[in-house]
């Protein structure tokens, strides 16, 4: 890419990121990178490029959170030649009013869509004077989520609109592939894996593992009554052909869950309609509780059937009133009392004891989808003297939660070595500045391909990493880690098919 007085140099572009904005400079482009790799930088090259060709005009960056907003902005401030005043953020807890000047004094501003989209729409802002739209963590871009309304208004406003697109994992399946395609305007498709040549010289090797556990005879016994008690649901429904079989996912019982709400609502609260929906309601429910038991342990499982009691809808009524559950949960709170958890826990803290007595200065990040089991996991390092701290989102309704400041602290005592062990939720998943690690753990796979290319991308940038997934033989673990892996391998033919194909 040639030569741009406005990006200052302090880091040098890599051969894949100067090769990438070019094209991304003339058409709207996807830019599909895993984690670490610099997208953001990218980004930067092309905003450099078309202030300098379009000097008039104005960049606008959108990231689904604050702190990512924030972080791009410091990025974009260290790396362009700029006056610091031309950088703006933009948040809802500015007044509209102020937000009004703030677009006329800007150049490059960095915002949620869900602030642009509501200025957009309140008469605060045009997009007339805009010529390029960044949209980072760009696989939301389907349905109604907001991105897809300020791409629109702003192809509308634009006269020399340019789009780029930037993710780690637009998804697995095609149908949402094109649909991120078609709500950004995409005309080209630019993706890199670790294993492209002009990606290669540029990161280390990751060594992958599979650790596994056996559930134990007692949790074996719970699991078999709570199956027992989501059969009966799953024939029932079976028995009114909502199902074809009685091997279901939760995410087909909530998908059907939604029709049979709808379809209860149009036939004026049909009585066959409402029992199939109670069932369904209960066949959820009843999963869930699975689903902690085989991939978390007894805590989350037991604060999950006690909280029940305290949201008694005709559903959890039927779940709580069954036999089965009524057994099933008193063994767990049995379990409970005696301290028993989940063989992940003792695994996971003989794997962070080797891993420190290899290195002391190891840097390890834990994901766990659930704060209970982050907190849980925690508390067992701690107590043999392990360095661990949680990384988890803000406070919801109830429980306790990280505010952003807090948040920004933990990382930065975790990048100067304050600790070794990061045990984050999802919240650690998403483009956060947070520094590399050793070593990642899965507490449980996931079965999303994104989430699973965000999580490994903490490692294996500029040294070599190791990845490793506990999984819980026989169970849901198992499933999970094997979808996630057939949709990843699924997108990358896809996408490569696609960039062909142009």
């Amino acid at each position: 890419m040639e030569k741009l007085k406005l990006f200052n140099y302090k880091i040098k572009p890599r051969a894949y990121q100067e090769n990438i904005a070019r094209v991304a400079s003339k058409k709207n482009t996807l830019c599909i990178l895993p984690t670490g790799l610099g997208k953001t930088l990218i980004a930067i090259l092309v905003a450099a490029y078309r202030l300098e060709k379009l000097p008039r005009s104005k960049v606008l960056m959108l990231a689904p959170t604050r702190p990512l907003v924030n972080q791009h902005y410091k990025t974009f401030k260290d790396l362009l030649n700029l006056n610091s005043s031309e950088f703006i953020v933009l948040t809802g807890k500015i007044r509209p009013d102020k937000r009004k000047n703030l677009y006329v004094k800007g150049r490059i501003f960095f915002a949620t869509p869900q602030v642009i989209r509501n200025d957009l729409n309140n008469g605060f802002l045009t997009l007339n004077d805009f010529s390029l739209l960044i949209v980072d963590e760009c696989h939301r871009s389907v349905k109604k989520y907001a991105y897809t309304q300020v791409v629109e208004k702003y192809v509308q406003q634009s006269p020399f609109p340019l789009i780029l697109g930037l993710t780690a994992s637009p998804g697995g399946m095609r149908d949402k592939i094109e649909e991120v395609k078609k709500n950004l305007h995409i005309e080209k498709v630019e993706i890199r894996t670790r294993e492209d040549l002009d990606v290669k010289p540029y990161i280390k090797r990751i060594k992958f593992e599979r650790v596994y556990v056996e559930l134990p005879e007692e949790f074996l016994e719970i699991r078999e009554l709570l199956d027992q008690a989501l059969k009966e649901r799953l024939e029932l429904l079976l028995n009114y052909q909502l199902l074809t079989s009685t091997k279901t996912t939760k995410k087909q019982l909530l998908e059907l869950q939604n029709k049979l709400g709808k379809r209860y609502e149009e036939t004026n609260r049909d009585p066959i309609v409402a029992r199939a929906l109670l069932a369904c309601a209960q066949a959820i429910k009843i999963e869930h509780a699975i689903d902690l038991l085989e991939t978390q342990g007894i805590t989350p499982l037991y604060k999950y059937l006690t909280g029940l009691r305290s949201k008694l809808t005709y559903a959890t009524k039927g779940v709580l009133s069954d036999p089965k559950i009524i057994e099933a949960t008193r063994k767990v709170k049995e379990l409970y009392v005696k301290g028993i958890e989940h063989p992940k826990l003792e695994k996971i803290l003989h794997i962070v004891k080797d891993e420190i007595k290899e290195n002391p200065r190891t840097k390890i990040i834990i994901f766990a989808n659930y704060r209970s089991s982050v907190e849980k996991i925690v508390k067992t390092l701690q107590t043999e003297g392990i360095e661990a701290k949680e990384f988890i989102g803000q406070a919801k309704k109830e429980g306790k939660g990280l505010k952003q400041k807090e948040q920004i602290q933990i990382l930065n005592e975790f990048k100067y070595e304050l600790f070794n062990v990061l045990v984050a939720t999802s919240v650690g998943e998403e483009g956060l500045d947070i520094e590399e690690v050793d070593t990642v753990i899965f507490y449980e796979p996931v079965p999303s391909e994104i989430r699973s290319i965000q999580r490994r991308g903490r490692t294996g940038r500029t040294k070599t990493g190791k990845v490793i997934f506990l999984i819980t033989k026989g169970t849901r673990d198992e499933g999970y880690y094997w979808s996630a892996f057939h949709k990843e391998r699924r997108m990358r033919g896809i996408l490569f098919d696609m960039k062909r194909g142009e």
